[in-house]
């Protein structure tokens, strides 16, 4: 055996430089490599392999097979056996079986062999690379994992390159962004949000340089999409992605996992705002029980109601036949409660078609909207039109309906940094005029009114065209 290890040095040290670079390439592999003869003597023997077994390649280098130390002698027979027969078959043999190593203790390898041949053409030997079963395991996992997460996954999965663009995505991804998988691919995030693009590079910039936060983040974005704009919530997850084959971690960029989660948290929302809203319309309804004057009462229950509602509350109440008066208004110039307003009695002119005429008309709410492509001024000279404050954009009018009688009608107001009124809105909106409207039934019933004539009629026929809606189909059901 001595004098066949012997051979092998003399052959390398005979084929000079080129055997040096042989040995190098061969000891600085992350596999094990092993190559045998045509008779089965092994001829090389890396360090990876040395690391696995514990055999040096001096002890190695030489041997025929693995018996009598690499593997049992039950077990050398087959498994030398098997590795040559990779010298007359086409392709790669893939076996596995267990060796010993020198410390006396048996490691299950998996080996991937193929033949070998001459300059002649003829089979010279076979090579064979192994690893342990367990490490080869964990990296068909790895790799299963990862197509699995770009193929199966329920939720989103993006790699994200250093310069913070989608180099792979999932097809859950492309989907809750509305797009093909390939067209994502290269395109900064800013082409695809429209808004929260910011918050979300800010969070991968961070993984970046401080790697992966401790929990999920959720991010609020706008994505451009061919039907529109969409508000979508992202519950997400990230982790910094470095080479395992650097000295030191070189990031390549980040593992991006979400979740849409936008309906839960709409959900969510939604179940708050009913809270604190029905939460404010009885807080108003205890401290408006204990208002002597109904009027106050009313004005109390408005105050209520508008925090987080809207910006302004103006109320109307009937002076006779188509005719309103205000009586009660916020602040125009800066927040506060609502107020009685001086000086009134002039009965309003609202022009033919005004929301408020509307919904006495129909007995029900009516929403309105300035123009979206109104400027500035076109905005402002809406709302003035309509004799509301000037910064007013969104408005929601409803009827006060007390006893089958219309009492008059509240308008609610909200700037251009608000939304719009929508139903939800005005089934709130409905809740709260029916108290208000209570109350000033009642201030008209006891005499505490405004002077008005607010539940009565007295609308003479001589003026009753001269007040707001004067005009074919401007009026509202007549009180009863």
């Amino acid at each position: 055996m001595s004098a066949a290890r012997s051979g092998t040095a003399e052959r390398r040290d005979a084929e000079g430089p080129g055997a040096d670079l042989l040995a190098a390439l061969l000891d600085g592999m992350d596999a094990a490599l092993c190559a045998f003869d045509a008779d089965g003597a092994v001829t090389h023997w890396n360090k990876e392999a040395e690391r696995i077994l514990g055999w040096s390649a001096e002890e190695a280098v030489g041997r025929r097979g693995f018996e009598g130390w690499a593997a049992r002698p039950a077990d050398a027979v087959e498994a030398l056996a098997r590795l040559m027969a990779a010298m007359e078959a086409p392709g790669r043999l893939v076996n596995e079986f267990a060796l010993v190593r020198k410390d006396g203790g048996r490691v299950l390898v998996r080996t991937q062999s193929a033949g070998v041949r001459g300059a002649d053409g003829k089979p010279a030997g076979v090579y064979c690379a192994f690893s342990e079963v367990h490490a080869q395991i964990d990296l068909e996992r790895s790799i299963a994992l990862s197509e699995a997460l770009f193929d199966d996954a329920s939720w989103g999965v993006v790699l994200v390159d250093v310069d913070l663009r989608p180099t792979v995505v999932n097809g859950h991804a492309a989907r809750v962004m509305g797009a093909g998988r390939t067209t994502l691919l290269g395109r900064p995030l800013g082409e695809l949000i429209a808004q929260g693009v910011e918050e979300l590079e800010s969070a991968l910039e961070h993984v970046l340089a401080e790697g992966a936060p401790k929990g999920a983040a959720e991010v609020w974005v706008t994505l451009r999409t061919p039907e529109g704009e969409r508000r979508r919530c992202w519950r997400s997850g990230f982790v910094r992605l470095a080479s395992p084959l650097a000295e030191e971690p070189v990031p390549l960029g980040v593992g991006w996992l979400f979740q849409d989660v936008t309906e839960e948290r709409l959900a969510e929302q939604e179940a708050d705002r009913l809270r604190f809203r029905y939460s404010q319309l009885h807080r108003g309804g205890a401290v408006a029980a204990e208002c002597e004057d109904p009027k106050e009462a009313a004005t109390v229950l408005l105050d209520f109601a508008l925090a987080g509602f809207a910006d302004h509350a103006l109320v109307d109440v009937a002076a006779g036949e188509r005719r309103l008066v205000r009586v009660a208004a916020t602040p125009t110039g800066e927040p506060g409660p609502v107020v009685p307003v001086a000086g009134g009695g002039i009965p309003l002119r609202y022009p033919s078609g005004h929301p408020v005429l509307q919904a006495l008309s129909r007995t029900g709410p009516v929403r309105a909207s300035a123009p979206a492509t109104a400027g500035p001024q076109a905005a402002e000279d809406w709302a003035t039109t309509r004799h509301w404050p000037r910064d007013a954009v969104h408005a929601l009018c409803l009827p006060l309906r007390s006893r089958g009688r219309t009492v008059g009608a509240v308008t609610f107001l909200r700037s251009g940094s608000r939304t719009a009124f929508e139903r939800p809105d005005a089934v709130y909106a409905e809740a709260v005029a029916v108290r208000v409207a209570a109350s000033l039934d009642l201030a008209g019933a006891t005499g505490a009114g405004t002077g008005t004539g607010t539940g009565t009629d007295t609308a003479s026929g001589s003026d009753s065209g001269s007040g707001p809606g004067s005009g074919s189909g401007s009026g509202w059901p007549g009180r009863r």
